[in-house]
């Protein structure tokens, strides 16, 4: 192409640009560029910017550094017509900011463009240039401007970040903002004559680089494509670019003759340059800043004025860089002037590209690299140290910041990528070593934390990723040998160092706000990541691995602890005493409940953060309930414990030992779940000093009843207050999230009339230590009315009838037992004979005898629960398997309404009556406001339904309704025993707190004649009802004759509730199905495109709609700089169709995903969570986000990872 010469004078005419502006806008491409893993100063990220062709032959695209990156990245570029193409890095310059992208020419089948030629020579004050380029996202921007300086600084963006320097910019008031980074500056011949690079929005001023440097580098790269026969290029393969750059790593900066006179340049030496340099010349070149460890480190100093370079003048950058450049591996002679006195000094001249790193290590999600040249300059750190780009999971968890230096891991010094890497491979799974790090803000203040070496599957094992200049990509190899296969399975060193196996490195990328730096999710919050409730300090947190991997064993009803275990416990108990903390308590009630007090810190992994969890980091106190020598047991509300895909750490109050934990089971409804550990890693001393907490579930609360609120402050301190039950029976009311996640519901709390504020945990016990209830934690999201929305912490009593129940069963039934809340007997009144036995030890729940009976009763019903539950319900915990509950449940969302109220929507007298009669203290009734889709009750239900009787019992309460599903279990339609401590003939509905109001009034049968005869005109379900009210519960089923007439009548299925409701002023019967839910959570996930896909959880189903399409791939989380992040695949959408098939389930997505291959275009049908269905097409990227999946297997009680499809 022949360029016009510069005619000085010349205005450019409107046709002129015109016609230069036609050659130039084809050749100018719109650059997508996702950023993949974080790098040096760069975060993962996905963005717009814009490039232009400089070499059409050879297909090389000309941009800024800042958009290349310095990391590995993905890219496309549009052409102009909206051809879009795949482009690779092939350059990008250490330190100034351009960069170049490689295309294959032949790609671009439709569109004539010309290369732009560069004309740096043309660059003047004055100068009429245009800015062409994707200016604030718009396709094609055309921004005018005059260049007005062509000697301006380097402009600052970060101080933690890149900045060019060493070079002089141009600035222009052209206007340029986001996007169009990379743009041609061009004359009216159509010449490139600067490169823009960034702008001042206060001043609308636009920063061009020059493109000196950048056809320097243009050559060199030109020379790596080989010559075709017949002409033409190979474009397909190239030779890695040898740009040779020299740095002396210092930084100048250019002062005019005023400042430098200031700093001791001496006349004399000024009128020299002067005259040496020119007239033009306003300044020389004074040094700002030297690197430590640098080859200038010691000898310059900032303030030192440079005067000549191997006996030259030199007051310019550009000649400074071309002599340096020219001299790698070399020395070059410095003569300066320092406060007056003249100094001549050589140095040696470094290669730029030794102090930038090419290669990382991914572990545990985070990246380490060198220190590079860029943070060793913004830092003034020495070039090489280990610099955390990243820190991930693991180095997270101990609290490591992102651009931390590592200078010490296991107390050995660390000074290079290489020697990390040595000592990280020589440490054990689930090891727990200091670790030394210092940052640029208290640089002279090294901190040293506590790390657990992370072996889990959450993420892949450590890899090392290095740059491959002669294609673009960044190779990626195993950074550590493979284990050997003694080496798989730590559960022995685990169980002996008190910490179990973990895992390392994936490079899931911490999910982010799209086009943001904020760490929060999808826009509009649909992700939320945060330390939430409570957050710890994280400089000592850490914890072992999750589950040991041992041999099957199943655990007999009549199992008791070993011989040798107690005789060791109880050796060990005299010295144990001596260090627990009882004896400094300040009362009976502290001194009862220290040694069952545990503070636990949980660590959700970012990879696999599923159902909606919105932190990655908890903690609260938790209780012992359960501590034998098998097995150690502690419920916590899950307001600590969110999710199973937890690292939990475990802090015991008795005993100063720290030892891991794993969830066991997450009660689906109620706000608790349990946490298992292992006691044989505690110590013979700690063993013997850990005591579990007595638990007194009945007589049920009262209002006005004293109690003591007590648990562990944040220096594990037991502290404790009086108080007194205000509500014994308050109604629980909890917001749902935008971001759907676990919530309690249906449940009652205790309320108290003071307590230590809303984020302090612990239990309500009575005088003599025994626990009533459970002080937890709940989360709640409230909307405010200017659109405003927050988290709010509280707390409140969980009654712990519902705690001791589900122990119950864990302890002694076979898998999927249902649950029956309430019933339990006091825990410490069961004798010697009871099933587990500890003598002292550990908790005796209910008598053998007893409970064989019950279990025996069950028995014949379990395999279909089990069915029902998705699982044989047995789970491996601490070498054994152990038999974990299920909980059947009516799938539908209730809330009380005062009989009062209930009139307005058509309650009539008699049924105000009944249910008056049957709960005269609260006076409400249960309202639907929802159903969880998907459920047996779904439809059948509706909202605003009122539930007036279950199986011809009135119902007031939550109580009510779970009671009756679990006597479904059980065989019988009603149970008439008595509970204790509430006297006789009582209607056992399993809400022991409404004994005191549903006491029969006289003999039973005097009160189901009353019930009968006390209201003309009432149906046959509300006279049944208010017989089954005020009689000892005979009336089981509707017909009043009891559970079994109708089960052989085959009036209704076994496992269904007959429910009279009041709907629309009618009264209806309707015959609802129950469903069976396990506590494992959920169990599996896939990452696919680097988003988690999952069932859909309860939280999400309460909302009350699934897609009709399939509703078994639910996006939960995205990951930053994933194809699912760079194509718009979010959360809180449902994957219902790949390339038009069908997505009805994960196995369905799964069988899909394997048949797509590495680079093809898939076309993906998702339906929002609000119902809004559209259609998103995805470029599947198998080299840096892998298919995997990950699995919970209860039967050995590990989480297995498997890589379901990589590029090959």
């Amino acid at each position: 192409m022949e360029i016009d010469p510069v005619v000085e004078g010349h205005s450019a005419s409107s046709d002129d640009w015109r016609r230069a502006l036609a050659r130039v806008v084809p050749a100018v491409v719109v650059l997508r560029v996702t950023v993949v893993r974080a790098f040096d100063t760069e975060s993962a990220n996905s963005s717009y910017a814009t490039g232009f062709i400089v070499d059409k032959q050879r297909g090389i695209i000309l941009t800024n550094r800042h958009v290349v990156k310095p990391g590995p990245v993905v890219a496309e570029a549009m052409f102009l017509n909206r051809e879009e193409i795949p482009v690779h890095p092939i350059y990008r310059d250490p330190v100034h900011d351009f960069g170049f992208f490689h295309f294959d020419p032949a790609a671009v089948q439709f569109l004539e463009y010309q290369d732009i030629p560069l004309s740096p020579e043309a660059a003047a004050v004055g100068l009429e240039i245009r800015v062409v380029g994707n200016d604030s996202g718009e396709k094609v921007s055309i921004l005018a401007g005059t260049i007005a300086r062509l000697d301006r600084d380097a402009p600052v963006y970060k101080k933690d970040g890149y900045n060019d320097f060493n070079t002089f910019y141009l600035q222009a008031a052209s206007g340029t903002k986001g996007g169009s980074s990379g743009s041609p500056v061009i004359d009216s011949r159509g010449c490139a004559v600067a490169l823009n690079a960034g702008s001042k929005s206060s001043s609308a001023s636009a920063f061009f680089l020059p493109l000196d440097r950048v056809v320097r580098a243009l050559g060199a790269i030109q020379q790596c494509f080989e010559e075709k026969e017949g002409g033409g290029f190979v474009v397909h393969k190239w030779r890695p670019p040898v740009v040779p750059r020299g740095t002396l790593q210092l930084t100048f900066i250019h002062r005019g003759f005023d400042e430098t006179r200031r700093l001791g340049l001496k006349r004399e030496t000024e009128a020299e340059v002067r005259k040496e340099a020119g007239a033009a010349e306003t300044g020389l070149l004074v040094v700002d800043s030297v690197v430590p460890g640098g080859p200038a480190d010691g000898r310059l100093e900032p303030g030192d004025i440079l005067v000549r370079v191997n006996g030259k003048v030199l007051t310019q950058f550009l000649a400074l860089e071309s002599i340096l450049d020219d001299a790698v591996g070399a020395t070059v002679t410095l003569d300066v002037e320092r406060g007056g006195t003249p100094l001549s000094l050589t140095l040696s001249v470094h290669d730029l590209h030794s102090v930038t790193p090419d290669r990382f290590l991914e572990l545990s999600g985070g990246v380490l690299h060198a220190l590079s040249y860029q943070q060793a300059r913004n830092f003034r750190f020495p070039c090489g140290l280990v610099y955390v780009a990243e820190p991930g999971y693991m180095l997270s968890r101990a609290g490591v910041p992102r651009f931390a230096i590592i200078q010490k891991l296991a107390d050995k010094e660390v000074p290079d990528l290489e020697s990390f890497i040595r000592e990280f491979g020589r440490l054990k799974a689930g090891a727990r070593v200091p670790i030394e790090y210092v940052t640029h803000g208290e640089r002279h203040r090294p901190k040293s934390v506590l790390l657990v070496v992370d072996r889990h599957a959450w993420y892949a094992p450590p890899e090392m990723y290095c740059r491959d200049d002669s294609t673009g990509l960044w190779r990626i190899a195993q950074a550590l040998p493979a284990p050997p296969p003694s080496a798989a399975v730590d559960g022995d060193a685990a169980a002996a160092g008190g910490a179990a196996d973990g895992a390392a490195g994936d490079g899931e990328g911490e999910t982010q706000e799209e086009g943001g730096s904020k760490e929060g999710g999808e826009n509009g919050g649909e992700q939320q990541r945060g330390e939430k409730r409570g957050r710890g300090e994280e400089g000592e947190g850490g914890e072992g691995g999750k589950k040991c991997k041992v041999e099957e064993t199943v655990l007999s009803d009549g199992d008791v602890p070993h011989a040798a275990a107690d005789a060791a416990a109880d050796a060990a108990a005299d010295g144990a005493e001596a260090s627990a903390k009882p004896a400094g308590t300040s009362s009976l009630v502290e001194s009862a409940l220290e040694p069952a007090f545990v503070m636990m810190e949980v660590h959700v992994p970012s990879s696999v953060m599923v159902d909606g969890v919105h932190a990655q980091h908890f903690f609260g106190t938790a209780l012992v309930v359960h501590h034998t020598p098998q097995l150690g047991l502690i419920v916590v509300d899950r307001n600590t414990v969110a999710v199973s895909v937890s690292d939990i750490m475990l802090s015991f109050s008795a005993y100063p030992v720290e030892v891991p934990g794993e969830v066991v089971f997450l009660h689906p409804v109620h706000n608790f779940a349990f946490v298992a550990y292992d006691p044989s890693a505690l110590g013979a001393a700690a063993a013997a000093a850990v005591k579990p907490a007595t638990l007194k579930p009945s007589p049920p609360l009262h209002r006005g009843d004293r109690v003591h609120l007590v648990g562990l402050s944040r220096s594990q301190a037991v502290t404790s207050r009086q108080s007194v039950v205000t509500n014994p029976t308050a109604t629980l009311t909890v917001g749902a999230a935008d971001c759907p996640r676990y919530r309690a519901i249906n449940m009652d709390v205790v309320e108290i009339d003071t307590d230590f504020g809303q984020s302090f945990s612990g239990v309500l016990a009575d005088d003599t230590g025994a626990v009533r209830a459970l002080w937890g934690s709940f989360s709640t999201f409230l909307k405010y009315g200017d659109g405003g929305t927050d988290d709010l912490q509280f707390v409140r009593g969980i009654p712990i009838a519902f705690v001791s129940s589900v122990l119950q069963h864990i302890l002694l039934a076979p898998p999927s037992t249902p649950i029956r809340p309430h019933l339990t007997p006091p825990l410490p009144s069961a004798p010697p004979s009871a099933a587990t036995d500890t003598e002292g030890k550990g908790q005796a729940i209910v008598e053998g005898e007893e409970a064989r009976e019950a279990v025996g009763q069950v028995r014949d019903h379990m395999g279909g629960l089990q069915q029902q539950a998705g699982g044989d319900g047995r789970l491996l915990m601490n070498g054994r398997l152990w038999e974990m509950p299920c909980v059947r449940v009516l799938e539908a969302e209730l809330a009380p309404m005062l009989l009062s109220k209930a009139r307005s929507f058509g309650l009539t007298d008699p049924w105000v009556r009944v249910l008056a009669q049957a709960d005269p203290l609260r006076r409400q009734v249960l309202r639907v406001k929802g159903t969880l889709a998907g459920s047996a009750v779904a439809g059948v239900l509706q909202q605003g339904d009122m539930l007036l009787a279950v199986n011809n019992r009135p119902v007031t309460c939550f109580a009510d309704v779970e009671v009756a599903c679990c006597e479904l279990d059980s065989g019988g339609g009603e149970s008439a025993v008595p509970l204790e401590g509430t006297g006789a003939g009582v209607v056992s509905n399993g809400d022991e707190s409404m004994a005191e109001v549903r006491e029969p009034i006289g003999a039973p049968g005097e009160a189901a004649e009353a019930g009968k005869t006390a209201v003309n005109g009432l149906s046959e379900a509300a006279a049944g009802a208010a017989g089954a009210a005020g009689a000892g519960g005979t009336a089981g089923r509707i017909d009043g004759k009891g559970g079994s007439s109708l089960a052989a009548a085959g009036a209704e299925a076994p496992l269904s509730l007959h429910l009279t409701i009041l709907r629309q002023g009618k009264e209806q019967r309707v015959q609802a199905a129950t469903d069976v839910r396990h506590g494992f959570g959920t169990t599996r996930v896939v990452n696919w495109a680097g988003c988690l896909v999952q069932d859909p959880h309860p939280a999400v189903r309460a909302t009350g709609f699934l897609p009709s399409q399939g509703h078994g791939a639910y996006v939960a989380r995205w990951c930053h700089g994933s194809p699912a992040h760079r194509y718009g695949l979010y959360a809180l959408h449902w994957i219902v169709e790949i390339n038009g098939r069908p997505v009805p389930d994960l196995d369905a997505l799964v069988a899909i995903s394997q048949e797509l291959e590495h680079g093809a275009f898939v076309r993906v049908k998702v339906v929002h969570l609000n119902g809004k269905p559209r259609v998103l097409t995805l470029k599947q990227d198998l080299h840096y986000w892998p298919t995997w999946e990950l699995r919970f297997v209860p039967s050995s009680g590990t989480w297995h990872r498997t890589i379901l499809k990589i590029q090959k």
